[in-house]
């Protein structure tokens, strides 16, 4: 398995950068898991310790909005990967993860204890995932800071304000 998950993390965008010997690595850190149609695999609020990579299938992702009510965010797929904020600061999960109801999803987990295992065991590795995730933490600020100034444009539109008039 260690050498078809070290394949698979070839085309994995945080992972593209590694040397093959980090890659295999980062590999050995990870585990296999099988979440089912349909299934829940986390919830928003939840507790957690772990990030994903999506092998096979698809995740949606959603944020509840108000009572049952849910917004879908995203649909992730092979090689997208969530959860990673838990690795970090500990707080609940910021929203749900499910698997799309048509095919099981295969994923690879990527624990706390894992993480820490390989930063003792591997720094090179543990200094390139700490660096590539960097990298698309700071893709998602900026999205997210475009998103949250197009929300706002059009809550002023929507009050009958004249944005444009500066």
């Amino acid at each position: 398995m260690a050498n078809d998950v070290t394949e698979f993390l070839r085309d994995v965008r945080i992972f593209q950068a590694f040397s093959d010997a980090d890659r295999e690595a980062v590999g050995r850190a990870l585990r296999e898991r099988t979440v089912k149609k349909g299934q829940v695999l986390l919830r928003e609020g939840d507790p957690g310790e772990e990030m994903f990579v999506v092998r096979r299938g698809t995740v949606v992702v959603s944020k509840a909005v108000t009572g049952p009510m849910e917004q879908v965010l995203a649909r992730m797929g092979p090689g997208d990967f969530f959860g990673e904020m838990s690795l970090f600061d500990r707080e609940p999960r910021s929203a749900t993860i499910q698997a799309e109801p048509d095919a099981d999803v295969q994923v690879l987990v990527l624990d706390r204890a894992s993480l820490e295992t390989l930063i003792e065991a591997n720094p090179r590795a543990a200094a390139a995932f700490f660096h590539a995730l960097v990298q698309v933490f700071i893709e998602r600020l900026r999205a997210s800071t475009d998103l949250v100034a197009e929300v706002t444009r059009w809550g002023l539109e929507a009050t009958g304000l004249d944005v444009d008039s500066r």
